[in-house]
This record gives C-alpha cells, structure tokens and sequence, in this order.
C-alpha cells in the first residue's frame, strides 16, 4: 500500500511528489533519488544557498544541515548522512532551499477508513535549538482566522492526497517577510506534542486512534471541532544550556515534577535515582499546560517551571523559565531563529543590571536558608546517632571551650549573570539559645536572619523567617569530588557547589581539611564537552591544524557534535578512537606551537 511505503517509513521525498500534485504549496528544492555527492552539489548550486540539507527518513532535527555556500557543502552532506544513517538507519538525504526568518507550524489531522478526513487546527513549534522543538502552543499566535482555515485547508489536502487514515501531522514552514507557507513533511503519528492539541480541542487522541483502526468513524465532524483557549508544552531536557544545548548524563539525585491537575499535565519516563544515558534521547519530561487564553497559559507553564525539581545533572528548565518570560515571546513574535536572535537577553552576562542585583539578593537569602537547613539535617542526624544529644555546639545554650558557638560554609552560586558562571558566598551560621539560627552572608550592610527550621521528611522543610513561613526542598549530593546544594523556594530555585564538603565546620579551627581536587590538564588541552561515542577522527596526531577545523566528531543521544581546534598548532596526544566511549571533561588532545 503506497500509504505504508510513503509516509509510516517517512519517505519525505516522494510525499512532496504527491503534495506538489494536489496542489499543496512545496518549497524549491530537491526531492529525487539521485545521491551521489557531486550531482547534489550541482542541485544546490540550482536551488541556490543557503540550503537546508536533510534526511528523508526521520525527524527530530537529526541529521539536519544549514549550507550558507558551496565550500560548506561537502562535510555537510556526509555528516548528515551519517548522522541519518546512525538514527534511523537509511541515509539519504533531500535538499531544500532555506528560508531566512521562517516559523514553523504544523496542523493536526485525523483521518478514517470511511474516507472522512478533519483538521484540529495549529501547532506552533518555532522555538527550537539544534533544529528541535523546546516550546510548542495550540493554537498558533498572532495568526489571522484566514490563514488557520487555509492551512488547516490545505493540511487536509495533503491527507486527502494519500487517502490517508489514523493521526497524522502536516508540518509548514511559513515566510514571516511574504506570509506564504509551504509544506514540509507530513508525520504518520502522534507527536510529542499532541498533547497541547488535547487540551484545546478537549479530546483523547489516542482513543480516536485506536477507535479509527477499530474501523469506526472520527467521533467528529470539522464544524463541531471546538476550539477553548490556549495551551503551552515545554520539553524538559538533560542538557547543558551554556554549552550549546549539549546532551547532559548522569543520576537524577532529585526528581519531583509539578502536580498534576486538569489544567497542568507532565509525561515522562524517569523517576528519582534514575540514570540518564547517552544512548537516549535527552528528553526528561512535558510540561503541558492549559489556560483560558494565551497570557493565562503562559503564567501557568512559568509558575509551574519554577515548581520543577530536578538535580543531579544539568537541565534547560532555568532557560525555559527565561525564555518564556522575554517580552517577544510573551507577545507571540515567534520564529524558528528566536534563541539566536535574543541571545543576548536570554544568556545573560551583565553584572550590574537590575536583575542581577535581584538575583544576587535573592541568591544571598536562599544561601541563608540552605545553611540553616543544613544545619538541622545535620541536628537530627547527630540526634539519631546520639539520643540527647551530645555535640556541644548544638547544647542549651551552644558551648565550645575558646570558641565562638559559629560556623562558616563558603557556597558557590551558579550565577547566570556572571561571566565567570559563579559566584562565592560566605554563610555564618551561629546556633542560637532557642534553637534558631543566626545566618550572615558576610556584608555589614545586611543584618543577619534569625531562622527557624522543622525538618518535615528528607527533603522538604518549614522555614520561618522575617515572620513569614515558607516551605522549602533542599536536594544535596556529591557528584565529580564537589557537594552540590539545591533549593526551592517559592518561585525561586537556586544551584550551590561546596568545595569542602556539605559538613559546616567552625571559622576558628585549625584543622586543616581535604580539599577536593578536580582533575586539571594544561594549558592547550581540548577536553570532551559532552559524553559520547567517538565516530570520526578526522586528524593524525602530530599534523598541524588551523583554527576551527574539525578535529574529532562525537555522536551522543543520536547527535553528532564536531570538535575543532580552538587555535592554530600541532595536534599532539591523540590516543581517542573511532569506536570508543569518553566521558565529558576527558581530554581528547592538546594543541602546540
């Protein structure tokens, strides 16, 4: 059945074929079989760069490719293929002309074995890195009623086209400068971001599934589609922003979505002391969240991304909460390049800004509370350990032989305004008589907090502080010879590391203690910026390389990452592989003069 052979194994190239014939708009480019390296060359140069080199099987940015010029083309070519052939198995690739300032939007269609074929209007998927989505909404901002009925007109053709039945999505790229869109692929399945079409249309569509395959007929017709208010999905990924999105691994020391209510919906595969691998997919979790209208959708996903806990490896839920803050995407004014072309607002460095001084405060008084729940963590240990109690700085009153009853505990925060993505704050911790603490952070300026802490079970405790109550997580764990301290609080979530370690020991000892010691390597040495499997060397150790040639290719979670020389120099201690796993941080080689 040509269904089967065309679309279940997304056979891109022959479905623009068929979408060209109905009269489905098609973006120029090249869609033959033909993939010998030399003529796809010469199809580019008729297209016209930039281009966009993709797989013809498969989706999910993978294996995709932006061409700015001929000289580019060639590693572009092979990588994608590669790349293809690793994801899913089959590596050819189709070329397509590149639109500068697209969006992209996909519509929801549903089709029956009785010939019936509906829409259940737009997707907006335009805010994307490395070519996937990271935010999608139902339905599309700032889109006339015109254009969501030729779309989803034309959506419908394409379906019509291939007489098709079960779920599908048909995805458009639309030109923001002309308002044209065209088709792009069309996907024989639920994606992952059904779900934002659920809860607009206020229908499972996995049982509609499963009842069209049963034969039965759509439950109903286009005009009684409803369509109530605004939905937002926010996909949750293992991954280090700073780094460019790189795949993260490591434990899930702490794992504790938002809960789950008629409005909010998260889905997800991992729970608390699970390992994320390099052998999947980064993704975590959806955060699926439903409103009245967009702006009550949008409060709703922010509030909800702030109540997220993760720790243990790095995620994109700090960047996410940034993101859909920013005054663009607030006002719908999305396109495809909208993290490249805010990067200055959402990978903020300015140390001196408005936001930064907040943050700063705000990070000095989480500190203050981290301590002090450190501090009764440890109390109830030493209680279990030691019923009544027997250290000294923890009696009625506190008493310590020439010592002052205070401990200091020197916390780095991870400050995303700070160029050097850290700043060191010393906490002062003194128990009090009445078993509240005393916490300075060290500035004569701000007067200490007087701090009363009740454990309530591992994580969770009930602060009371400046005569409020507040209820905060704590998460801490070694990880790499470093103590990580996470904490929650409200609306704010804030990442400590602890160079000695998480026991609070006293200013005035002498006692030296061990230091942890990270691995260091000198000056020139490229270290692995993520795990992964080596799949490319494309050097001999000793030759001499340029600044930014490519030197080794990494492949993580389906992903080719290329490392390239940061300067011009001889390579020198390559000992890497094609075949061999590393770790991220491992030294890959060094360059010399």
């Amino acid at each position: 059945m040509l269904l089967f052979k065309l679309l279940i194994n997304q056979a891109h190239s022959a479905s623009k074929r068929i979408m060209g014939a109905a009269g489905v708009p098609l973006v120029p480019g090249y869609h033959g079989d033909e993939q010998d390296i030399d003529f796809m060359k010469l199809e580019a140069d008729k297209i016209g760069y930039p281009i966009l080199i993709k797989p013809t099987h498969g989706g999910g940015g993978k294996g995709m490719r932006i061409v700015q010029s001929p000289n580019e083309f060639a590693d572009s070519f092979l990588g994608a293929q590669r790349e293809a052939a690793a994801s899913f198995g089959i590596s050819t690739i189709l070329l397509e002309k590149y639109i500068t300032k697209p969006r992209h939007i996909e519509v929801q269609i549903f089709g029956d074995k009785q010939g019936n074929i509906i829409h259940l209007y737009e997707r907006d998927c335009s805010v994307q890195r490395r070519h996937q989505k990271i935010i999608e909404e139902a339905p599309a901002p700032n889109v006339s009623s015109d254009f969501r009925s030729h779309l989803g007109q034309a959506a419908v053709s394409a379906a019509k086209a291939v007489n098709y039945h079960s779920a599908g999505t048909v995805e458009f790229i639309v030109d923001t400068l002309s308002g044209q869109f065209y088709f792009m692929e069309m996907n024989t399945r639920l994606q992952v971001e059904h779900p934002v079409t659920e809860m607009i249309v206020g229908q499972d569509l996995v049982e509609w599934q499963i009842r069209v395959a049963n034969g039965e007929p759509l439950p109903l017709t286009q005009s009684e589609v409803p369509l109530s208010g605004h939905a937002f999905e926010a996909r949750i990924y293992a991954e280090n922003v700073p780094k460019g999105f790189l795949p993260a691994t490591g434990v899930l020391h702490r794992y504790c979505p938002v809960t789950v209510t008629s409005a909010v919906r998260v889905e997800t595969g991992v729970e608390e002391g699970d390992t994320v691998s390099m052998h999947y997919d980064p993704m975590i979790a959806k955060l699926v969240v439903w409103g009245q209208d967009r702006l009550s959708a949008l409060i709703k996903m922010k509030d909800c991304l702030s109540k997220f806990q993760v720790a243990g490896l790095p995620t994109n839920i700090d960047f996410l909460s940034k993101l859909a803050s920013h005054r663009a995407f607030q006002n719908g004014e999305v396109e495809t390049h909208f993290i490249e072309q805010y990067k200055d607002d959402l990978f903020i460095d300015g140390s001196n800004s408005i936001a930064a001084q907040e943050a700063n405060s705000a990070a000095k008084h989480a500190a203050s509370i981290a301590a002090a729940c450190i501090c009764q963590k440890e109390l109830a240990t030493l209680r279990d350990k030691a019923p009544g109690g027997l250290h000294l700085w923890y009696g009625n009153p506190p008493f310590r032989v020439h010592h002052c009853a205070k401990r200091t505990v020197d916390l780095e925060w991870e400050n995303q305004y700070s160029s050097s993505g850290s700043s060191l704050l010393t906490v002062s911790i003194t128990y009090l008589p009445d078993g509240k603490y005393l916490v300075e952070t060290g500035e004569s300026k701000t007067p200490g907090l007087e701090i009363q802490v009740t454990q309530l079970n591992n994580n969770d405790y009930r602060v009371e502080v400046n005569g409020l109550s507040l209820n905060v997580c704590l998460a801490a764990y070694s990880k790499d010879y470093i103590e990580h301290i996470h904490i929650w609080h409200g609306n704010y979530q804030h990442h400590f590391t602890q160079r000695m370690g998480l026991e609070i020991f006293d200013d005035d000892e002498t006692t030296e203690k061990t230091a942890r010691m990270a691995t260091s390597y000198p000056s020139g040495t490229v270290i692995a910026p993520m795990a992964g499997l080596l799949v490319k060397v494309l050097v001999k150790d000793g030759e001499k390389v340029q600044e930014g040639q490519p030197v080794v290719v990494l492949e993580a979670m389906k992903m080719e990452h290329v490392v390239k020389a940061p300067a011009n120099g001889y390579v020198r201690g390559l000992e890497v592989k094609v075949g061999q796993s590393v770790q991220d941080g491992v030294k890959l080689f060094a360059l010399k003069d």
